[in-house]
């Protein structure tokens, strides 16, 4: 079993508030789970209205297949409009670890 995970850093455009940074954020993961299948949660950054960290992780017996997944959802997130990519983290787990 391998498991993968990514971490965007993201800054948002023009937000002003809290909520207006619900309305941003909750269409990405809502659309990055039903696009890709794979498990994605807000992570860091609730705090703050112009910044979001968004977690995807993803489970799978082919480490290719995970890949290519969690590339995807990177070429996708990447090619938002509404967000500037600040960062990526990637992580994938073996059966060694």
């Amino acid at each position: 079993m391998f498991v993968g995970t990514l971490a965007f850093d993201l800054l948002l455009g023009d937000v002003h508030s809290l909520k207006e940074k619900r309305s941003v954020v909750r269409p990405i993961v809502a659309e990055l789970r039903r696009r890709f299948t794979v498990s994605v949660a807000e992570t860091g950054h609730q705090d703050l209205h112009r910044r979001a960290e968004i977690g995807v992780a993803v489970v799978s017996g082919d480490p290719g297949h995970l890949k290519e997944v969690l590339d995807q959802c990177e070429r996708w997130m990447a090619a938002r409009q509404e967000v500037e990519l600040l960062s990526v983290r990637h992580r994938i787990h073996g059966p060694d670890d």
